[in-house]
């Protein structure tokens, strides 16, 4: 039912083309969960059968992407930092909390931004603690449109290649996934030995 609904919307904005893809993304990349291989995997297809350009599905995605994050990472910024502030303390969350996470983002922001972008679930909401945490805004763009250009790219690419099969797509999504995700780890743990190896 639900993949039924989100066919027809995929529908009905592929009608409006590239403008269709960057509103879906932006969609996908704020506070509403929406799964961007539903959007990109069928733009890929599309552009293997010469209907879309390749590179106009990628600057619309990667524009919709951005839209999104910036608007997570601003309500946060306005508005989630001083609901914090007034009431975070009725909730255990205390001010010196607020300055850790300020602290931790000013050093760890770019690699946890990037990596949180690549991480199902994950990826609509790093900009949240971003944005509470007032991290640098030309950092957190940079590595928010790092992260979310790679996933992009690859659901963009899996549709160019396979669009057609739905059960190629379904099992090479799950082995890109958790290869994304070992990668990932690997990623964190060459950073954290960096880091350590840095204050030792």
């Amino acid at each position: 039912m639900i993949r039924e609904l989100a066919q027809d919307l995929v529908d009905l904005i592929f009608e409006w083309g590239y403008l269709g893809i960057f509103l879906l993304m932006t969609v996908e990349s704020s506070f509403i969960p929406f799964p961007s291989e539903v959007v990109l995997v069928p733009a890929g297809y599309l552009a293997s059968k010469g209907d879309m350009s390749i590179s106009m599905i990628m600057a619309s995605a990667l524009g919709g992407s951005m839209v999104g994050a910036l608007i997570n990472y601003y309500l946060a910024l306005s508005l989630g930092r001083r609901v914090l502030a007034k009431y975070g303390k009725y909730f255990f969350i205390k001010e010196n909390a607020l300055d850790k996470m300020d602290s931790y983002f000013a050093k760890h922001g770019h690699i946890s931004t990037f990596i949180g972008r690549l991480i199902p679930g994950i990826r609509q909401l790093i900009s949240i603690p971003a944005g509470l945490a007032r991290m640098n805004l030309a950092v957190f763009s940079t590595y928010t449109a790092l992260g979310a250009g790679l996933w992009a790219l690859i659901l963009v690419m899996l549709g160019y290649f396979i669009g057609e099969n739905e059960e190629l797509i379904s099992m090479y999504l799950k082995q890109i996934t958790i290869t994304v995700l070992i990668a990932l780890v690997l990623l964190a743990s060459w950073y954290y030995s960096v880091q350590k190896r840095k204050k030792g």
